[in-house]
């Protein structure tokens, strides 16, 4: 909507389009607040956002790009009365830091892009692995598959065909985020893909993680013992006993020790179940490996699903409700200042970056407009030619436990798709690597790096999948910010930004605790109608008529012609209708541009 166009009054303002303040949005829209919903960036979902190979490049470069101070202007002159002016921070930059990308040239050289650094861990005329044979997990197959080159000039040109999220989570199947995409039926506008297989590396290989029943039993790593202790300990864990409290405030591993589990299952529990850490209390331990086995069998043999297109795509499933509903969207656009009530502490208007001032009853922002000092996690980004471990399918979307490589790094969490998920190209795989941050990304995650992908750093000739391009960053973490404590107006609510975790729940749970604070007595997102089971009323209807009703021409008046059979719909039944028929047509743009010949993502259904 043009700026100019802009009412001057709303129920709720909303600075930012990440998931939580996009679910705070589709709340109070879906409930009948006018929702004003702002992003001073080009893109939705601000640091939850996918970007296409070439829209990374060019945010990459705004990155790195000196960020010129706004010029602040005197808006004293809308100051009524009995109000106070408040100026929001228009940087955001330190959201981002310690960038660097590395990208592997078709003269089969390596290349830092947009950074001087001093040494690369790529030395220049290295020959790569890409002519290596693909490694089998069947040893009795008899022609290698040969890898295909693939150049930066060709991640360019099929640039359209990646998605690659800023940030890396995954969907517990019974988390807080698939039930929220349920019950408020947003889940129709996107589709999803099952995590195939949960792996881990330990000694230097990557290994398969039996963690449902079947896989239990269809293990070849674990012997016929290891199989029946690993059952007999998961069974127990279901349900809380006095022995498991007494190792309260002790180490999750020394519990598992005592339960006279071998090395092998106490990595599998440890890493890739609980996905805990050596320190992790045991309360906390069995907390999460019993979350993680509620979840298995929803919709696969894992806990896990993935959206297709990405993880950028729930922020805008989310926007799509709340535009469905009477929310107004406006990229490109900011607050400037608050006007804030002296005797309340409550903002009463904003002004906007083009001068106007707009009322409000409630104003949510997300945490870039406020300085405070927060920890940060290591990302790293990579696009393969192949998958950390093969198998007869190309088309695995796998979870990766890491425990630390070296004294001192952090345990990394993997995330590899395949191009089924519509996140990279047909040929190649896309990595995403996360931890909690010691130093900066690159020094926390490339020695992870050149120990599981060829690199001419790699001290060895193992085949290995080729990285083709990786981008290595540090992002806040969205867990570390203290909502409260800020001396904000009262009516003036914080969203943080992704944190570290695997799952969505300290996002969801914000954003519902949020709206409560708005609209303590009503319903945090309840279902909206599908568009087949909307009732149009027409002409002749009172707007309560039941279905299956319908006037009857001797009812009329005899001085009343009959009306038109034809509906009139209202308009926001129209926006509904209109929002449906985009959502399709973008849909299949989408498929189109993507070349979709693989299996396509499944929807969520409640459970019969």
């Amino acid at each position: 909507m043009a700026a100019e166009d802009l009412p001057s009054e709303f129920d709720v303002i909303i600075l930012g389009t990440g998931l939580c303040e996009s679910v705070v949005a589709a709340a109070c829209s879906r409930v009948g607040q006018r929702v004003l919903h702002l992003d001073r960036q080009s893109y939705y979902a601000s640091n939850w956002a996918s970007f296409t190979f070439n829209g990374l490049l060019t945010w990459i470069q705004e990155q790195q790009a000196e960020s010129q101070p706004d010029e602040v202007q005197d808006w004293s002159g809308q100051v009524e009365e009995g109000e106070d002016l408040i100026y929001l921070s228009q940087s955001d930059s330190s959201s981002i830091s310690n960038l660097q990308v590395f990208s592997k040239e078709q003269e089969k050289s390596w290349t830092y892009m947009f950074m001087d650094i001093e040494s690369s861990p790529f030395d220049e005329g290295a020959e790569p692995e890409a002519d290596q044979p693909c490694p089998s997990a069947d040893p009795n197959q008899s022609e290698p598959v040969k890898k295909k080159k693939i150049s930066l000039a060709q991640l360019v040109k099929e640039g359209r065909r990646f998605n690659i999220d800023l940030v890396s989570k995954l969907m517990y199947s019974r988390g807080s985020l698939v039930d929220l995409l349920i019950k408020s039926n947003v889940s129709r506008y996107a589709e999803f893909k099952n995590v195939s297989r949960i792996l881990t590396y330990r000694q230097g290989k990557v290994e398969q993680v039996p963690c449902s029943r079947a896989d239990v039993f269809a293990s070849r790593q674990l012997s016929v013992i290891e199989k029946r202790k690993l059952m007999r300990f998961l069974t127990s864990c279901v349900e809380e006993t006095e022995d498991q409290q007494a190792y309260n405030g002790r180490p999750y591993l020394e519990f598992l020790s005592d339960q006279q589990l071998g090395e092998n299952l106490q990595h599998f529990l440890l890493y890739s179940i609980a996905m805990a850490t050596e320190d992790t209390p045991t309360e906390v331990g069995l907390a999460s490996t019993r979350h993680f086995l509620r979840c298995l069998g929803r919709y696969g043999n894992t806990p896990f699903l993935f959206p297709v297109y990405g993880l950028g795509e729930i922020p805008q499933c989310f926007c799509r409700m709340c535009a469905v509903f009477g929310g107004i969207y406006c990229l490109r656009h900011s607050v400037r200042c608050l006007l804030v009530d002296k005797d309340t502490n409550r903002c009463k208007a904003v002004i906007d970056s083009r001068g106007q001032r707009i009322s409000c009853n409630h104003f949510v922002v997300e945490e870039g407009y406020v300085d405070a000092e927060r920890k940060c996690v290591s990302r790293a980004v990579l696009i393969t030619d192949g998958s950390v471990l093969p198998s007869d399918s190309d088309q695995q979307v796998s979870m990766v436990t890491i425990p630390p490589v070296e004294a001192e790094l952090p345990s990394v969490r993997m995330v590899e798709l395949c191009s089924s998920t519509m996140t990279c190209m047909p040929g190649t795989y896309l990595v995403h690597l996360t931890c909690q941050s010691v130093g900066s990304a690159y020094e926390d995650l490339s020695p992870l790096v050149t120990r599981m992908f060829h690199t001419t750093e790699s001290s060895d000739q193992e085949e290995r999948p080729s990285v083709l391009w990786c981008l290595y960053f540090n992002m806040v973490d969205g867990s570390g910010l203290e909502v409260e404590g800020h001396d904000l107006p009262s009516n003036m609510y914080l969203c943080s930004g992704p944190d570290g975790a695997l799952g969505h729940d300290h996002t969801i749970k914000q954003a519902e605790l949020i709206f409560q604070k708005i609209l303590p007595e009503e319903d945090f997102c309840p279902p909206a109608p599908n568009p087949e089971d909307i009732i149009y009323d027409g002409e002749n209807g009172n707007g309560n008529s039941a279905e299956g009703e319908e006037l009857k021409d001797d009812e009329l008046k005899d001085d009343e012609e009959p009306k038109e059979q034809e509906e009139e719909l209202t308009e926001q039944e129209k926006e509904i209708k209109e929002q449906e028929e985009e959502i399709k047509e973008q849909e299949e743009e989408k498929e189109e541009e993507q070349g979709l010949e693989s299996e396509k993502g499944q929807g969520l259904e409640t459970e019969e």
